[in-house]
């Protein structure tokens, strides 16, 4: 008689951070299926009130400017609070900043849109510094890359289904071929239910984390002098242009796309097709985990960055369905640049990390910044030589990363 063996209980540190990883799941799915449903408001704003690319682009202005205006306050709310009565803050400020953005919509108000926007963006930044951070912290530290990867592939998922779901209700009125019209406050009000139902499951586990003083972050005062290390700030301007580029071109696909000399597509196709973009990003970080076995991280962010640069210039210079592909080629190369920067940057005394992600998560601001840019860039010149800066971005990476491929001695 064969004696059947169960899996031991885990341990209280273990079903807490089992609780949380399970927890996270969710959040990071709706901030994936967020992110590039607000990237469809930009052609849909630029074509519906007939704005120039520069105008268009302020969506991802206001989307990404909190990272910038409310970092440090958010900062010290998390360090009062604590991560899960912040986590509990971020989702009901993005509720609240959806439901806005729904009644923005209906009155076909952008500067009511731009300020939605900018609500949803201070929710979005209190879940970059805590759920990112707590995720790594909290549980075995060996698994901490592990626990990452898989949240980020669950990110990646909200990502691509997105452009999937939401360009039919917010690209449809635009398409002369769509059957249709249906509510493009849809996606806004589905996101507004399920982080609504999020913020009430982690206000039911708001003391899982207490009596543990490694649970928060360190003394307000480390925050500056963290940054006196050079591979940090260089880090830190890297993921600066990493977001910009992504976003950039997440956000101006569906206008390239639709051009006749690359596929004439229609709008909900253009739409639809973007989740190709973010695709790649979900799949290259399954291969990016594989390849990091084999390839030290700096030589792999080195090449995936020159790929990036090659791809989008040839999605300048080639016509009809190359040039296309090409440019939604790009998303792959992105997949491992975020987590290899802030890797890769982050200071080797563990006890500085929760500070420096705050800069990291920061220079998350770039999103906001590098589009704009390149919007002006589009406006002045034409929409493809614009893609020029987003390139530009990736050369800088790849100057990071082959600065820190140097031998220690030598790095920054």
């Amino acid at each position: 008689m064969v004696a059947v063996t169960s899996s031991p209980p885990l341990s209280g540190p273990e079903q807490v951070a089992a609780r949380l990883f399970r927890l996270s799941i969710g959040v990071f799915f709706i901030g994936g299926f967020l992110t590039s449903s607000v990237s469809l408001l930009v052609p849909r704003l630029k074509l519906m009130l007939d704005l120039d690319y520069k105008g268009a682009l302020l969506v991802q202005l206001a989307f990404h400017s909190s990272y910038m205006l409310f970092a440090l306050p958010i900062t010290w709310a998390i360090v009062r609070a604590g991560y899960m009565r912040a986590i509990v803050a971020g989702l009901a400020v993005i509720t609240a900043g959806c439901l806005a953005l729904t009644l923005a919509q209906n009155a076909l108000s952008f500067a009511m849109v731009l300020g939605a926007l900018l609500l949803v963006s201070a929710g979005q930044t209190f879940l970059q510094i805590a759920s990112n951070t707590v995720v790594a912290v909290i549980g075995p530290s060996r698994g901490a890359a592990r626990r990452l990867t898989l949240l980020q592939g669950f990110n990646s998922l909200g990502t691509v289904l997105g452009p999937l779901l939401s360009a039919p209700l917010l690209l449809g009125e635009l398409d002369a071929q769509a059957a249709r019209h249906v509510g493009a406050t849809l996606p806004f009000t589905g996101t507004a239910l399920v982080t609504g139902l999020l913020a009430f499951a982690y206000f039911r586990n708001r003391t899982l984390l207490e009596g543990d003083g490694l649970r928060r972050f360190a003394a307000i005062g480390q925050m500056f002098r963290v940054m006196q290390s050079p591979r940090l700030r260089w880090g830190t301007a890297a993921i600066f242009v990493y977001v910009g580029a992504e976003v950039a071109i997440g956000a101006l696909l569906p206008a390239v796309l639709m051009r006749p000399d690359r596929l004439d597509a229609a709008p909900v196709l253009a739409g639809q097709l973007v989740s190709l973009y973010w695709g790649g990003a979900m799949a290259g970080r399954f291969l990016g985990a594989w390849a990091m076995r084999r390839i030290a991280e700096a030589r792999l962010l080195t090449a995936v960055s020159l790929g990036a640069v090659i791809l989008t210039m040839a999605a300048i210079a080639l016509p009809g369905v190359a040039g296309a592909g090409a440019l939604l080629a790009v998303g792959l190369c992105n997949a491992v640049m975020y987590p290899t920067i802030y890797a890769l940057a982050l200071p080797d005394d563990e006890r500085q990390a929760p500070v420096a992600s705050m800069w990291l998560c920061m220079a998350v601001v770039g999103g906001a910044i590098v589009p704009l840019l390149t919007g002006a860039l589009a406006d002045a010149t034409a929409l493809l030589p614009a893609l020029v800066l987003p390139a530009a971005c990736y050369a800088f990476i790849a100057r990071f990363a082959a600065l820190c491929a140097r031998p220690q001695e030598t790095r920054p």
